[in-house]
C-alpha cells in the first residue's frame, strides 16, 4: 500500500472554463489540466477550489470535474479536491465523493456559516472536521483564512484540530499576517506529527517562502506555475539573488490578479490565459461579471512587464 499523500511543493489551483452558455467546457478543462500537469516541478493539482468558482458549481458538477481530472491526468500528479460547503453534512458528502472518485487529498474550506462568531465556538470546528474524518481517511489540508473575516481559526483551535485529527497533513495558509504566518510554520512543524504549511500569500510570496513554508497552493499557479516552481526551488537552494529576480518578475502578476476588487482574481486569471492562447474564452458564472475592456488591457500590460508570452508560459524558467 502506498504512503499517504503529503502536501509539499508547488500545487496550482486550476480554473474551471465555461462555454458561452455557462456550461462546463470539458475540452478546455482537459487542456488546462494537461498544461498544469506538464509543468516540471508541479507536485499536485487542486480542483474545485476558489479558482474553479466552486461557489457556483453543483455537487454533480464537482463530481464530474473530478471524473474528468482523473481521466485526463491518469496519475501524472496527485489530485487535491476542494471541500467547500456551508454545512458539515454536505461537506462530509463531498469528502466521501472525492474519496470514491480517486482523490489523493482534500482541501477543506471553513464553512461560511461560522463567520458570525464561530471563532468563539471551537467545538463547531472540531465537529465539522469530525464529520469529514468520519467520511474518509484521505489526507486533509486545512484552509486557514484571515482572522478578521471571522473564518480563520485561532491558533490554538488550529493546533487542536491538527492534534485531534492526524489526517490533517497540511494547511493552506492565508492568514495574511506575516507574524502569525511565522508562528503557524514554527508551531505546526513542532507538533509530534508535523503539519506542512503551504503558502497562498501571493502578494508577498518570497517573504512567505523564506520563513520556511513546505510549498505553495495558489490560483495564480493556473497561469504562472513555472515561475512559482522556479521561485520555490531558488528559496530551497538558499539562492536569494535568483529568488529576488523571480519575485521581481512575479510582482506585475500580483498587481494584475490581486488588485481591488479581490473577488475578480480568478476572473483576471482566465482573461490572462485567453491572451496567452491557453483558454478559448473567459466566461465566468454570476454573480461574477465580465471585466471591463480597460482592465483587460491592463492585464495585458502586466503580462508584458512580467515577460510572460505564449512562448514562455508553462516553460521552464532558468
Amino acid at each position: 500500500m502506498s504512503a499517504p499523500y503529503r502536501p509539499t511543493g508547488v500545487i496550482p489551483a486550476c480554473l474551471m472554463p465555461f462555454d458561452g452558455e455557462l456550461r462546463i467546457d470539458e475540452a478546455a478543462y482537459r487542456s488546462h489540466l494537461r498544461d498544469l500537469a506538464g509543468v516540471d516541478g508541479v507536485t499536485a493539482i487542486t480542483i474545485n477550489g476558489h479558482a474553479a468558482e466552486v461557489h457556483a458549481l453543483t455537487f454533480d458538477e464537482q463530481r464530474r470535474a473530478l471524473e474528468v481530472a482523473m481521466d485526463e491526468l491518469q496519475g501524472a500528479v496527485p489530485v487535491i479536491v476542494g471541500v467547500s460547503s456551508t454545512g458539515s453534512q454536505e461537506a462530509a458528502r463531498l469528502a466521501a465523493m472525492a474519496a470514491e472518485g480517486g482523490a489523493s487529498g482534500l482541501l477543506v474550506f471553513p464553512p461560511e456559516s461560522m463567520s458570525m462568531g464561530g471563532q468563539l465556538r471551537p467545538e463547531m470546528a472540531m465537529a465539522h472536521y469530525g464529520r469529514i474524518v468520519d467520511a474518509t481517511d484521505l489526507p486533509l489540508i486545512l484552509f486557514q483564512y484571515p482572522l478578521p473575516g471571522g473564518l480563520g481559526y485561532p491558533l490554538q483551535t488550529m493546533l487542536s484540530l491538527c492534534q485531534k485529527y492526524p489526517t490533517i497533513r497540511g494547511i493552506k495558509d492565508w492568514c495574511n499576517d506575516p507574524a502569525l504566518h511565522e508562528r503557524h510554520i514554527r508551531e505546526l512543524h513542532a507538533l509530534e506529527n508535523p503539519v506542512a504549511v503551504l503558502s497562498t500569500h501571493s502578494a508577498w510570496l518570497l517573504g512567505s517562502l523564506v520563513m520556511g513554508c513546505d510549498g505553495l497552493l495558489s490560483g495564480a499557479g493556473s497561469v504562472v506555475a513555472n515561475l512559482q516552481v522556479a521561485l520555490f526551488r531558488a528559496v530551497q537552494a538558499d539562492d536569494l539573488a535568483t529568488a529576488r529576480r523571480l519575485s521581481d518578475r512575479l510582482y506585475p502578476i500580483t498587481r494584475a490578479f490581486y488588485g481591488a476588487p479581490f473577488l475578480d482574481m480568478h476572473n483576471r486569471m482566465k482573461e490572462a490565459l485567453v491572451m496567452l492562447g491557453r483558454l478559448p474564452a473567459a466566461h465566468v458564472r454570476p454573480p461574477l461579471m465580465k471585466l471591463s475592456a480597460d482592465e483587460i488591457q491592463s492585464i495585458r500590460r502586466f503580462l508584458e512587464q512580467a515577460e510572460i508570452t505564449p512562448a514562455t508560459v508553462y516553460q521552464p524558467v532558468t
